[in-house]
This record gives C-alpha cells, structure tokens and sequence, in this order.
C-alpha cells in the first residue's frame, strides 16, 4: 500500500492510501479529532464513491476492530505454523482470579508470565492497547500476545486456575 501525507492549512492533515487494487482511501484528520473517510475507485478519481465521517473514540474502535479485536480470522495451516511463536488469543477474567481488581501494572502480567495484554474487550466496549493503570475487572476479556506457553500461563490465572 502507497501511503502519502500532506497538511491541510486550518484544517490538519490529508493521508492518501493507493491499494494494490489501485483503489484510493483518503482520511482527513481534523485538528479537532474529527476524521473523515472518503474511498475512491482509484487514485486519480476526484469524486469519491463513499464518504463519511467519524468522531475520534469511532475511529478507535474501527481501528481496534480492523487490527481483530474482537475477531481475528486464521485458518488451520496458520495457527499449525504460528503454534509455537507468536500467538494471539482471548481470555476472560473470571472471579477467582488473582488479577480481577488490580492495574495491569500491580499485577506484573507480562513480567511473571512473558505475555502482554494488547486489548480488552468490556462489555460492549473495546479498549485497544490498554494503559497500564487500567484496573481488570472480572468478566473482562483480554486479547492477550505471546508464544502458547506464555499465553497458557496466563490463562490459567485469569481463570483462578494457578498462581504466578
């Protein structure tokens, strides 16, 4: 994908994408967190196909939800060859864990087990790339990183399962 950047005087900033479709996708951001969509048939076309806009918090979920979320397709031969590498899968916080009422800090997650937390889906809400003071509750549903081992580890204490 062709990326390209200019600014806007009064406005903020123009970045263009050219797929390998040659399709073109241009977002306008605002200085005041609005963000504009527009998708083109290609990238000398002037007027677009579709337009619209998003507020910021709408740009994060989209974004959030376009890196999987809340779902991330991999098919069989994949998750064969990625089994003992890196690894992306979701666990939920049940009561009996340890971590349920603790920051992602105080809990020390990826030191005691090597996994990190990359996203947290809270009822219908998704928080991507979580800050460190965020406090776990029990139900939420982490997006966990790691290799299986690692991951494992985890699971078993957001279940109640194992201590560190």
């Amino acid at each position: 994908m062709k990326i390209r950047t200019s600014d806007l005087p009064g406005v903020g900033k123009r970045i263009s994408m050219t797929t390998a479709n040659q399709n073109q996708i241009v977002l306008i951001v605002h200085h005041t967190g609005l963000r504009e969509l527009y998708f083109m048939d290609d990238e000398d076309e002037e007027e677009c196909k579709v337009g619209f806009s998003l507020s910021a918090d709408e740009t994060r979920e989209l974004g959030a939800q376009l890196l999987g979320a809340t779902y991330q397709p991999m098919d069989l031969d994949q998750m064969k060859m990625f089994k003992n590498k890196i690894m992306i899968e979701w666990v939920e916080v049940k009561a009996e864990s340890r971590l349920a009422g603790k920051t992602i800090r105080e809990s020390k997650i990826r030191t005691k087990t090597g996994a990190s937390i990359i996203g947290i889906v809270r009822g219908p809400d998704v928080i991507a790339v979580p800050e460190v003071d965020l406090v776990l509750n029990v139900g939420d549903t982490l997006m966990l990183l790691g290799r299986s081992d690692q991951i494992e580890k985890l699971s078993f204490v957001c279940k109640g399962e194992e201590g560190y």
